[in-house]
């Protein structure tokens, strides 16, 4: 192709004149491109940048350095799409726009989308991290300790400082090894292209200053294009505090200023579960969006809620249409983002079909919230709902804070010191090593007790909460029916757990009990398990189901053909739990292989290869790390 436009061959002319003798060859292009094919001189020159750059890369991966210099990559997302617009408007204004509107225009949507990077990395850290880098450098400086500071002290020293232009500190700042590692990462997003990476997300956030200092720090390390900063608020206390923490945010002009009008918040699903149990949490976080969406609504702020949710329903997950639906009115607005947990990504993004109907599902829910909004709440149920929510976490904090010894129960009847010690996690299992329920992280709390189908930090809170509003007021019951009913958040709330419950059973967990707990806490797994069944039944009754899962009989079908399986599983995992603990239990063990395998020639080492390096005794490690993925493959939304 040969017509172009002015603009086209005028770049085309200075490319070809520039062009080295050296030029690559490729099969393809087995000579130089001539002058009077103007497009493939351009694309042949995007062609070569690209190969430069995946070679750069590789070279610098595999040894640390490489030949080919910087400039003659691409370190940006415009290097790529320039030439290609250009190639777009040429052929659009020579009348080939057929043409364009083909191939092209297909690249060109898919370089928009995925980058040269193909996913935007978030880089998440913790909120006392921050706090402790600012603290070194303060202390560096000689003006104080900031983590003694006030918030107010804060805030004003900070945005003194991002006002200001010196720089706070040089190469000579001591460092303790966190200080580095918070540091290092600010250090390398600064060396790297800025589209690589998405949100900056602060977990554990809980004031305004935790965001002025990530902002503080991206400056001092001179990342050119600072990372947007996203706050998570997690426990039920950060959660309520968040619409505050936001609007100080919002009425800092240089803070307006910085976000152009746009703001992300990250709501963590997790770990207010593991603070205030599953019904206040939800109900807090309901509560929390519309008043956040209230608050960037007064400062003409566009936000975008982003969910920070778990397979499991302890941690948040369920079925994606129902859990958008149920969703506060105005929160959604065409836009948000979801976190897709390990544990589920297999199953929803596994193969080409499932991740088309995953994407169809939540872009069908994101547009039914927009065209169809949920109702409001009517004040009635608020008011009943927030008095439920006291007493659920009352009872909740009550077993797993109060308690004297549960932390010990915990660890004795759940394999959660097990699955610390074998790493198979996506991360440690706590933030901070010693410590009790607080510094654990939330996926091992909630896997620990899935693992032995008892499911506590779900359903924990529900049972107290019915009874205390039924034997209060009889009327109340009509009320939580007319809640189900015409309610979506209520609706879904309630009908997770009872597919929870579903999938619990109080028998395996007695089981676990009887082999692994001392004499001395076995009456508290009574007494939980008491609870279990009574919060069932009020559940059923509330939901007016006569069984469980009742108005799902697919799943319950499927869970039933299920069910021998898993406890075939929980009865392995309990007594290899047992062996692993007391080196001096025996079990009457039978042939570990069938007939037909032992009756061939081979030798079991040969057909079985156990795990070397395990501190168990032979085959113990390796048959806790099945049964833990058959209970959790079978369970399905484990965690």
């Amino acid at each position: 192709m040969w017509r172009c436009s002015d603009e086209l061959r005028s770049r085309a002319d200075e490319l070809h004149r520039s062009s080295k003798k050296d030029a690559k060859h490729y099969i393809e292009f087995w000579k130089k491109v001539p002058p009077n094919e103007p497009y493939r001189v351009i694309l042949g020159d995007v062609r070569d940048n690209l190969y430069n750059t995946r070679e750069r890369s590789r070279e610098l991966l595999s040894s640390g350095h490489s030949d080919i210099p910087e400039e003659a990559t691409l370190t940006n997302l415009e290097q790529l799409l320039e030439p290609l617009e250009l190639c777009y408007r040429s052929l659009c204004a020579c009348g080939d726009r057929v043409i364009a509107d083909g191939t092209l225009l297909d690249f060109l949507r898919q370089v928009s989308t995925f980058g040269l990077s193909l996913v935007k990395l978030d880089i998440r850290q913790e909120s006392d991290r921050h706090t402790d880098a600012l603290d070194a450098i303060t202390s560096y400086l000689g003006i104080g300790s900031y983590r003694e500071w006030s918030e107010e002290r804060r805030q004003e020293w900070l945005l003194s400082e991002l006002n200001g232009k010196r720089p706070l500190f040089g190469a000579d700042l001591p460092m303790t090894e966190e200080v580095a590692d918070v540091m290092g990462a600010f250090q390398v997003i600064a060396e790297l292209p800025g589209d690589n990476f998405g949100a900056y997300v602060i977990s554990m956030a809980t004031s305004p200053s935790d965001v002025l200092a990530v902002e503080l720090l991206q400056r001092e390390c001179h990342i050119k294009t600072p990372l947007r900063v996203v706050p998570l608020f997690e426990k039920l206390a950060d959660l309520e505090a968040a619409p505050a923490a936001l609007a100080r945010l919002f009425s800092i002009d240089w803070y307006r200023e910085r976000i152009n009008g746009k703001q992300e918040v990250m709501i963590g699903y997790s770990d207010s579960g593991k603070d205030a149990g599953r019904l206040s949490a939800a109900w807090q976080m309901y509560k929390a969006q519309e008043d956040l969406v209230k608050v960037a609504k007064q400062f003409g702020v566009k936000l975008t809620m982003f969910h920070g949710r778990g397979g499991t329903v302890g941690r948040g997950g369920g079925p994606t249409h129902l859990a958008i639906l149920s969703q506060p009115p105005d929160t959604i607005n065409g836009s948000l983002r979801v976190t897709v947990q390990g544990e589920v990504i297999e199953q929803s993004f596994g193969e080409e079909h499932l991740c088309f109907r995953t994407l169809q599902r939540f872009t069908a829910a994101t547009l039914e919230h927009g065209m169809r909004p949920p109702i409001s709440p009517k004040p009635e149920w608020r008011a009943l709902l927030d008095e439920m929510a006291v007493v659920a976490t009352e009872e909740y904090r009550s077993i797993v804070f109060q308690e004297p010894r549960f932390v010990e129960y915990f660890r004795l009847a759940t394999p959660e010191t097990e699955y610390g010690r074998m790493n198979i996690g996506s991360r440690p299992s706590k933030r901070k090593p010693s410590g009790g329920i607080e510094s654990l992280r939330a996926i091992p709390w909630i896997f620990a007790w899935t693992q032995t189908r008892f499911h506590l930090p779900v359903w924990l809170g529900f049972g107290g909460a019915f009874k205390h509003i039924l034997k209060k007021d009889i009327r109340n019951f009509h009320m939580l029916q007319e809640m189900y009913n015409e309610w979506p958040f209520f609706r879904v709330t309630i009908d997770l757990v009872e597919m929870v419950f579903a999938k619990g059973n109080p028998g395996i967990a007695a089981l676990y009990d009887r082999l692994l707990v001392s004499e001395g806490l076995q009456p508290l797994g009574e007494k939980l398990r008491a609870n279990y069944e009574e919060t069932q039944k009020l559940l059923l009754q509330v939901a007016g189901h006569k069984d469980l899962l009742e108005g799902d009989p697919y799943l319950k079908q499927r869970l039933r053909l299920r069910d021998a399986y898993i406890t075939t599983m929980n009865v392995c995992q309990a007594y290899t739990l047992k062996r692993i603990r007391d080196p001096d239990y025996h079990v009457a063990l039978r042939p570990h292989l069938s007939k037909e395998v032992m009756d061939t020639s081979k030798p079991a080492a040969e057909l079985v290869t156990l795990n070397p390096a395990s501190e168990y005794a032979p085959g113990l490690e390796d048959t806790l790390i099945l049964t833990m993925k058959g209970i959790a493959a079978g369970l399905q939304n484990t965690g």
